[in-house]
């Protein structure tokens, strides 16, 4: 029988930028910002687009509020390149509605992460996310991301998922131990869409098959993670290996505090948003905002201080 999905898997693939959620002085959403942001990603080159991912501060929002964030980025993409928007919550019936939603928005996938702070066992994540898989046809991806749900979703758990749910394509993973990522592709298939969230991961990734990445730096310097895929994509080895460095230290500065707050203050450094936040996250002390300054001009994203 023929893959019914084997169309978009052919599509999901390199720089899915996970978009972050801009809000105003007033911290409402800023839909208008969020807009230009995505019109900047497509402008420089990135291969799909997220929202309402870990970038997106989802669990700052409410469901209608995420909503309204996902309308609008498919209003905006307008099928130019795949949207797969984060749908997941902590809550189950939300994960669902939020889920169902993005395949009635014309989403050609779904985010779908682990349950944080509940950590449900390996039993309980297979029947969440089988129950959301069997509720829609639209595809879903598995975010794993243990450092911060405090569970990790097994190989066993997510290779089972994958043989009884035709639609779950393909999982983030935001998971530093590459031992895991190996046996991923190797329980759940070649075919299987594997996406870096780790920014240091991205390039290794690529080399044992996975499809692309999830990462928060593309917000910043979409162009150039971009550039580390097609490069691969390509057959530029080298290249490719040459951005892998070239994009470390800016890597490294983004997450020297709680993505998505470097993020945030960095594009608010470029002119991109308002670089605020919803309490409880809040921006970097002021020493690693100037460590973020300098590395920005570092790479020439912002002028040199006068």
């Amino acid at each position: 029988m023929a893959d019914k999905y084997a169309e978009i898997k052919q599509k999901l693939r390199g720089s899915i930028a996970p978009v972050v959620t801009p809000f105003t002085t007033g911290h409402e959403l800023d839909l208008k910002k969020m807009s230009e942001l995505i019109e900047f990603q497509l402008e420089s080159g990135s291969h799909g687009i997220s929202v309402t991912g870990t970038s997106g501060e989802p669990s700052s929002m409410t469901t209608a509020e995420r909503e309204k964030v996902m309308e609008n980025a498919a209003r905006t993409i307008n099928g130019r390149v795949p949207f797969a928007p984060g749908t997941g919550s902590t809550n189950h019936d939300e994960t669902m509605y939020l889920t169902k939603r993005a395949q009635e928005m014309g989403a050609d996938a779904a985010m779908v992460i682990v349950p944080y702070y509940n950590k449900p066992n390996q039993g309980a994540l297979y029947k969440h996310f089988k129950t959301v898989a069997d509720s829609v046809d639209i595809p879903i991806i598995i975010y794993n991301i243990p450092g911060r749900t405090a569970q990790n979703l097994h190989v066993d758990t997510m290779a089972e998922l994958v043989k009884d749910c035709p639609n779950i394509i393909g999982a983030k993973e935001s998971n530093k131990d590459f031992e895991h990522v190996n046996r991923v592709m190797l329980k759940c298939g070649r075919d299987f869409l594997l996406f870096s969230g780790i920014e240091l991961l991205c390039y290794p990734m690529l080399a044992i098959g996975g499809a692309g990445s999830i990462s928060a730096t593309a917000n910043v310097a979409p162009k150039k993670v971009a550039e580390l895929h097609d490069a691969w994509f390509e057959g530029d080895v080298k290249r490719a290996q040459e951005l892998h460095y070239e994009l470390m230290p800016l890597n490294d500065v983004l997450f020297m505090d709680t993505n998505p707050a470097p993020v945030k203050a960095a594009l608010g450094m470029m002119g991109k948003i308002n670089p605020d936040l919803r309490m409880p996250m809040d921006l970097p002390h002021a020493d690693l905002q100037e460590t973020i300054r300098e590395t920005l001009e570092n790479y020439g994203l912002i002028a040199q201080h006068a």
